[in-house]
């Protein structure tokens, strides 16, 4: 019995793309200046500060995850009651901060300013 072999070539095209990393960049830094500078100008002062606890609430739950995950897995139940109350805290404010951003007054007509 005597086998054939036979190879098939396909021409392949290489087409260089060249794209311009600098300018991307350097948009993208100029985007980020304006939403840090907006932000600064137009966000009152008790939504920056409940976006300052948002970002330690969640820089504590990935911490706790993340001790979780590397150190050890022992106490589980106060990882489950920890990790619990930080992802309900979170939810919380964050619901909290929807309420009181400018501009949404229209949508919250029965809740008071006093929240």
């Amino acid at each position: 019995m005597s086998t054939k072999s036979t190879s098939t070539t396909t021409p392949t095209t290489s087409s260089t793309t060249t794209t311009n990393d600098g300018a991307s960049s350097q948009a993208l830094q100029s985007s980020l200046s304006t939403l840090v500078s907006n932000y600064h100008d137009t966000t009152p002062a008790r939504v920056k500060l409940i976006d300052a606890f948002l970002l330690f609430i969640f820089v504590s739950g990935v911490l706790q995850f993340a001790y979780r995950v590397l150190i050890t897995v022992y106490p589980f139940y106060a990882f489950a009651g920890g990790f619990g109350s930080t992802v309900g805290q979170f939810v919380l404010l964050a619901g909290l901060r929807a309420q009181i951003a400018p501009g949404r007054d229209g949508e919250f007509k029965q809740v008071s300013q006093e929240r």
